[in-house]
């Protein structure tokens, strides 16, 4: 007797193996990858186009990973209203294939009191601003094992690729690229200063020293800023402008940032933007786009941040899951960079 539903059942059979076969690699990957990553494109700037054309081809971004949105792109701030519409639009044509997002703009880097990489993270919601010097939600992506936030915690971390010029945008991309696994022998460098209020992350210094003693250079430093250090794998610091940034030479793959109220209004600060440690040379850098005080969960916890990049992670993965209120944060960045992650699998 022949059994003629065969060929259909061994079909099937391979269909459901082959997926479990791809979800077991999907829980090995220890890192997000270009898969998982939407590009998101202003089409109304032609920077944002330029950015994100070049990203997409150097990181080989598939094309149903890129949401094209327009809106007016002279201006820092997106009502909350009308950022409703764009991260509506945005989340209909990659939201559900992917598990976090890169901008390809500088300007807007805010939605009322929130960043846009929050916002776009988590929608507009007032509980992640604070008036005065006050808490705001947590984040749940904090510290956190997943390498699949979306799909677990129905985040989607942001970051944006912000550069005023694309000369600048496509060095920080090739940096991105260029560290990918490099592990480079760099220097992490803890600036101390003697701004008393911004100094507060200091106390993080020493016990990220120790954690990270075994796998890079690290010297903790009483000055103003550094200058002509040729090895610059991270650097942290408390003040309201850094100087020496130009003389100094920063890794692909570095993180930098200085706790200050407005380094993440990155055009018009009247403190130092946080874009000018990306145009000094840093893969990543982080500012806060408001008035944050100097609460310690709204800027980048070292200790985690260092862990999680050492360990492999993303920049984006590592630098979002460090900061534990990150609403009035903009992230800004290379996102899949990744120094010391072990090649993904095609």
């Amino acid at each position: 007797m022949t059994w003629r539903g065969a060929p259909r059942v061994l079909f099937l059979v391979a269909v459901l193996l082959g997926q479990a076969a791809a979800c077991a690699a999907a829980k090995a990957q220890s890192r997000l990858g270009a898969a998982d990553l939407g590009v998101v494109i202003n089409t109304a700037d032609p920077l944002s186009r330029a950015i994100g054309e070049y990203y997409v081809a150097v990181r080989h971004i598939s094309p149903r990973n890129v949401a094209r949105v327009r809106f007016d792109y002279q201006r820092d701030d997106v009502p909350g209203s009308r950022f409703a519409a764009i991260r509506a639009a945005v989340e209909q044509q990659v939201g559900r294939r992917v598990q976090a997002y890169a901008l390809t703009w500088a300007r807007p880097y805010r939605v009322g009191c929130m960043s846009i990489t929050s916002a776009f993270a988590f929608g507009v919601d007032a509980r992640y601003c604070a008036q005065g010097c006050a808490p705001t939600r947590l984040n749940p992506y904090y510290d956190a094992s997943t390498s699949r936030p979306f799909y677990d915690l129905r985040v989607h971390p942001t970051m944006a690729i912000a550069a005023v010029n694309f000369q600048n945008a496509k060095a920080l991309i090739d940096r991105g690229v260029a560290a990918d696994g490099a592990a480079p022998r760099g220097t992490a460098y803890f600036v101390a200063t003697d701004d008393v209020a911004r100094n507060a992350r200091a106390v993080e210094y020493v016990p990220a020293a120790a954690s990270a003693k075994d796998k890079i250079g690290l010297q903790i430093i009483h000055s103003a800023g550094l200058g002509e250090r040729p090895d610059i794998l991270f650097y942290f610091i408390g003040a309201q402008s850094v100087p020496g940034l130009e003389s100094n030479r920063f890794l692909p793959g570095a993180i930098a940032d200085h706790l200050t109220s407005f380094g993440g209004m990155l055009t018009d600060s009247s403190q130092m933007s946080s874009l000018r440690w990306i145009e000094a040379g840093a893969t990543g850098s982080y500012g806060t786009v408001v008035e944050p005080c100097n609460l310690l969960g709204k800027f980048p916890d070292i200790r985690v941040v260092m862990k999680r990049y050492l360990a492999g992670e993303t920049l984006i993965e590592a630098y979002w899951k460090s900061v534990a209120m990150p609403g009035q944060g903009i992230f800004i960045g290379e996102p899949l960079a990744a120094p010391f992650g072990a090649p993904l699998a095609p």
